[in-house]
């Protein structure tokens, strides 16, 4: 595959560390460097690349010569990844995608930035993904759901048809969502969970059928609703 554009990668922990291996062997970017917040710098490599200050990056590289990946996991609720990529963005980077060549995706699916598919996932007619979701393997997106920003969605997950899944929600492995659902933004969905009603913001579903659990989403995660 030839490598004609080039790539950096936020972060520097597991997740930058997985992002760096599917993006150079199955796909079209080079990785030249990564970032992170100047303050968490401890080495200036990794991976044998070197590590920039990301507040500083418009220093080394024009929007232009580069796109970004933000690399960053489900932290504080998908906050810090949120905060990331709304950042980059205002230093006006685009940022990559990276759509593993064997996942499965209609022609006709929809999808913003900085979202990483991994294999296996099916993704149907007219789904529509925001920004900065991470799908991890084997997952079925039925058709014209859709998926708001800052979404992680764990393994073995099904998704029927015309859901909506909130905007920094986490889905938990092997969960299950009837057709038409909604999910409230700031949702957990733990793992084995089966969703049949419409949920309101910052809910923890547990349970087949799933119920809100006593902890909201946010005391669960440590976060301010509010954080950004």
């Amino acid at each position: 595959m030839k490598k004609d554009k080039k790539l950096i990668i936020i972060g520097t922990g597991e997740t930058a560390d997985i992002a760096f291996e599917y993006f150079t062997y199955d796909s079209e970017y080079e990785v030249v460097g990564y970032a992170a917040s100047e303050v968490l710098i401890r080495d200036n490599q990794y991976n044998g690349l070197p590590v920039y200050p990301f507040e500083k990056l418009l220093d080394y590289f024009t929007p232009k010569e580069v796109k970004l990946y933000i690399a960053i996991s489900y932290v504080k609720l998908n906050r810090v990844r949120k905060k990331l990529f709304l950042q980059a963005k205002d230093m006006g980077f685009t940022c990559a995608n990276y759509i593993s060549s064997r996942a499965f995706l209609w022609r006709n699916v929809e999808m913003g930035e900085n979202n990483f598919i991994f294999e296996n996932n099916v993704i149907q007619h007219k789904v529509k993904l925001g920004n900065n979701i991470i799908l991890w393997s084997g997952n079925h997106i039925g058709h014209q759901t859709r998926i708001e920003d800052h979404v992680y969605i764990t393994s073995h997950c099904v998704i029927s048809g015309f859901c909506t899944i909130g905007e920094s929600s986490f889905i938990g492995v092997n969960s299950t969502f009837n057709d038409t659902i909604i999910l409230g933004k700031d949702n957990i969905v733990g793992s084995g969970a089966l969703i049949v009603k419409n949920t309101e913001d910052g809910k923890l579903m547990i349970g087949s059928p799933a119920k809100p659990a006593l902890k909201t989403s946010y005391e669960t995660f440590k976060v301010n609703p509010e954080e950004i």
